[in-house]
């Protein structure tokens, strides 16, 4: 049975309560009989899971059933959370491009031409879904509270509950406004002690939202439930580790300085807690990857997709419809309809696989190439460049998923294997640790992969980031790997379409982080944009 079904329709704050939300702060604004709806919904002490359950819902769901959106004059198609957030991190950087550039306003086009502007609707509508976790959190933080808990006689019957329910509402914000730092370097900082309606947030850089966000998961760490020891897709102290590791190892971009060894402190967190790499690399992306090796063991945190439950064109659907290709017809080896070829690779991407530095036979290298050219001079024509099928809506067991369009694949946000490339990087960089580990781990992936194996001699930073783009491709890593790297902006490294040029061009450093949504800004005068901009 699919513990998946935690998500059922429980969208309660954007649905069941029909709050409104407005695209500033995106807090939840009650309608006149909103608190007597709440409270009605809470007479039930089981209201509280199934409240959290729509927190976690807003990863993956957009409103009540397909192409529906709770987010006031905000399309879902372009603000669906995992959708978006792999637009902004992959679609943007050397790996993915799409021949679907007609969507209304060229939104995708600016994206993977890196042409982008604040008016570009996926900007606005990752961040108003990334700021509407913030305000789901909110308020169920405040419904919560042990004045209302025991003002509802729920005392006894969610006691030994509640706390951890809390701390994960609380690491979901936490993550929502680690991806808005990352992403903006900035957002509008609500919590539940301020006004419910139309209060303005004030503006929070990346220095504040580090401290806030670190202090935040460290208050709750004590809270949250044991790695490895929830219920499927809920959040655990694993995934509070791996997101300081993600900014400890990325804080010199965000101006905190240093802390690679606080990066190989909570990697060491994750490694040691029994986390295991799948045997075969692919289960990480199958249908079943709920319930297979992967989904037991490696991977750490993963946003549901599912096609009789969720039904959106979340990231995997998105992905998994745009790996079928124009020429080969291979929609039944995927277990989905397709979309003809949508999706290619970058002629880059493609090399790391084809220029020997690992053998053809490396099991991470789905590329398909019979029949076409690795140039994409022309991003409309489908024919052109190579294609790849990393992601299927097959089960491990060869069976298509529920549905031919909304795959049952879910996106695997952090798994084992990022956390010992993030460990060997952190070692390289002068954070301590072990040498010896780090060639260690990264010989685990390369020997998963039936690929050659490397000495201490060969881990460096060139070897890490392709190394990275290698194992971890299309899982929404790519643009913050390169501008750690230095690579993004500038033209040390230009890639095809980059800047909008066939051939690639230079990037003004600005583009490190995007623009502050317009309509965002309009809407919270306290919200200023970002230089460059």
């Amino acid at each position: 049975m699919k513990t998946k079904n935690i998500y059922k329709l429980l969208f309660f704050f954007g649905l069941l309560l029909s709050f409104n939300s407005c695209t500033d702060d995106l807090n939840v604004i009650p309608k006149d009989d909103d608190e007597f709806l709440a409270e009605e919904f809470y007479a039930d002490p089981a209201a509280y899971k199934q409240a959290l359950a729509g927190i976690y819902g807003n990863l993956s769901l957009t409103g009540n059933g397909p192409g529906s959106s709770n987010l006031q004059g905000i399309d879902a198609g372009t603000s669906q959370y995992m959708r978006t957030w792999w637009y902004l991190q992959d679609l943007a950087a050397d790996e993915p491009i799409w021949s679907y550039e007609n969507d209304e306003g060229g939104a995708v086009k600016a994206i993977q031409r890196n042409t982008w502007s604040s008016t570009n609707t996926i900007l606005l509508g990752f961040f108003s879904r990334a700021m509407f976790t913030v305000a789901l959190t909110n308020e169920f933080l405040r419904q919560s509270s042990d004045e209302n808990i025991e003002r509802r006689g729920h005392t006894g019957a969610v006691g030994g509950d509640i706390a951890a329910y809390r701390a994960e509402a609380r690491l979901l914000r936490a993550m929502a406004y680690y991806h808005l730092m990352d992403l903006f370097g900035k957002a509008a900082f609500v919590s539940k002690d301020d006004p419910v309606g139309t209060y303005q947030g004030p503006e929070y850089g990346r220095a504040e939202l580090f401290a806030f966000i670190e202090s935040e998961i460290l208050a709750i760490e004590n809270d949250l439930v044991g790695a490895r020891q929830n219920e499927y897709a809920r959040a655990d102290k694993a995934v509070a580790w791996m997101i300081l590791a993600k900014m400890y190892l990325n804080a010199e971009i965000y101006g905190q300085g240093n802390k690679y060894t606080d990066c190989i402190t909570y990697t060491d967190k994750i490694i040691n807690s029994g986390y295991a790499l799948a045997s075969d690399y692919s289960l990480n992306f199958l249908a079943d990857n709920d319930t297979n090796e992967a989904g037991l063991n490696e991977i750490i945190f993963q946003t549901v997709s599912d096609g009789t439950v969720t039904e959106n064109y979340g990231a995997t659907t998105v992905i998994i419809n745009g790996e079928v290709g124009s020429l080969e017809n291979n929609a039944d080896d995927l277990g989905t309809q397709g979309w003809g070829g949508a999706l290619r690779v970058r002629k880059q991407f493609a090399e790391r696989f084809l220029n020997g530095d690992v053998p053809l036979e490396d099991t991470r290298n789905t590329l398909i190439t019979a029949g076409r050219e690795i140039e994409i001079t022309d991003i409309g024509d489908r024919d052109s460049g190579y294609i790849i099928t990393k992601f299927k809506n097959i089960t491990s067991a060869g069976e298509p998923g529920e549905d031919p369009t909304f795959v049952n694949t879910d996106f695997p946000m952090f798994r084992l294997a990022d956390v010992y490339l993030m460990y060997a990087e952190a070692v390289v960089r002068g954070g301590g640790g072990s040498l010896e580990e780090a060639v260690e781990y990264v010989n685990k992936l390369r020997l998963r992969a039936n690929s050659t194996t490397i000495t201490s001699g060969n881990l460096t930073l060139d070897f890490l980031i392709n190394e990275r783009s290698r194992e971890l491709y299309w899982e929404g890593h790519r643009r913050q790997d390169l501008i750690r790297f230095g690579l993004f902006t500038g033209g040390n490294y230009n890639w095809v379409w980059k800047g909008g040029s066939s051939s690639g061009i230079a990037l003004p450093n600005h583009f490190n982080v995007y623009p502050m949504p317009a309509n965002n800004m309009a809407a919270n005068p306290n919200l200023t944009q970002n230089p460059g901009y």
